[in-house]
């Protein structure tokens, strides 16, 4: 098996990025004043330490990001209590963050006004006391969950490795069938080869919101590694059949991570964004031509891919992608699928 990334089931070690080789690149900001959302971003205090000041140093250099969404990270579970409730912790941590941002004192962006946390949906219909925890921790920051799934035989992307199939387990789909009662989205990490699983489970609960991370990780290491043609066409097949479920939408970023097997970060320098727009693109569009900009948002998943690049330079690498767009469709990719979709 590859572990793409992890040390320990903390996840301390995951993704270790450098400043001083991220200074070597500087650009000026595409676009400064086009208000963007930036629906996907963790904070967490283990190796690379990225809290809400680490998130203000990026959010402030030149992008008009007006509020962000936070995705769960297993950041600051609580220690005591019942373990299924533990994960709260992460809500109450965010919030705190949230809050801080909202008094105003840091400027007018508005870090974390959605927060996205975790819950173990195999507990099934037991799940929805920690999900009415959540929503009382997080008031009305909190918008959904979590649950990461990506499994293959090869290739190990999260600290802790998911159950192969979980998404069609019965108990596990008890759980998932409380987030619609409860106005709840599903966040969706996964790889490439278990889009069809994702595309059965949205037409068994149309109603719920789900939103795939990362254009659903076409993976290009290990046994993946010299066939990106193969990967990539299986990958846009089962994208185009997934962009059929109406209650699907897709994140149209994390292109940095190691997953997608570029290898941005073992150079001497960054990449230009010119660069990272033109290997991003083929991908990116791909999901905006299947789901189309009203149910497609750009995402920076800083600071996993801060392992690649800045966040001046994501941002205006993902400007470049989406430039031939109209300005309806780019303030939809950029800002305005995101405000809808997370309630923001």
């Amino acid at each position: 098996m590859t572990k793409v990334y992890s040390r320990d089931s903390t996840g301390a070690g995951m993704y270790s990025f450098n400043n001083a080789w991220l200074a070597q690149r500087d650009e000026d900001v595409i676009d400064p004043a086009v208000p963007v959302i930036d629906p996907h971003h963790h904070l967490w205090d283990r190796d690379n330490r990225y809290l809400f000041h680490d998130l203000l140093d990026d959010t402030s250099t030149g992008h008009n990001i007006r509020s962000t969404v936070f995705i769960q990270c297993r950041s600051m579970y609580r220690a005591d209590g019942p373990e299924d409730l533990q994960p709260v912790g992460e809500t109450e941590f965010v919030n705190g963050a949230a809050a801080m941002s909202a008094s105003g004192h840091y400027g007018e962006m508005r870090a974390c006004a959605g927060i996205v946390s975790y819950a173990d949906l195999r507990l099934g219909g037991r799940v929805r006391k920690v999900l009415e925890a959540h929503a009382v921790a997080g008031g009305h920051r909190f918008k959904g969950i979590r649950f990461s799934t990506p499994w293959d035989k090869d290739v190990q992307l999260t600290p802790i490795r998911p159950p192969q199939g979980i998404m069609a387990d019965k108990t596990w789909r008890e759980g998932f069938a409380q987030l619609t009662p409860l106005g709840m989205t599903y966040d969706s990490l996964l790889f490439h080869t278990q889009l069809g699983e994702l595309t059965d489970l949205a037409r068994t609960f149309p109603q719920t919101t789900i939103i795939l991370n990362h254009l659903g990780c076409p993976i290009g290491l290990g046994p993946y590694a010299g066939k990106r043609d193969e990967v990539f066409a299986a990958w846009k097949k089962s994208i185009n059949e997934l962009a059929t479920c109406e209650n699907v939408v897709v994140k149209v970023g994390g292109m940095g991570m190691h997953i997608f097997g570029f290898g941005f970060d073992k150079r001497d320098k960054p990449p230009l964004s010119e660069e990272l727009a033109k290997t991003w693109k083929p991908y990116a569009e791909v999901c905006i031509n299947a789901f189309g900009p009203k149910r497609a948002m750009l995402e920076s998943n800083f600071p996993v891919d801060k392992i690649s690049c800045s966040y001046k330079v994501i941002w205006n690498a993902l400007k470049r992608i989406v430039s031939g767009y109209s300005k309806d469709e780019k303030a939809a990719l950029l800002h305005d699928t995101a405000a809808r979709v997370y309630g923001l």
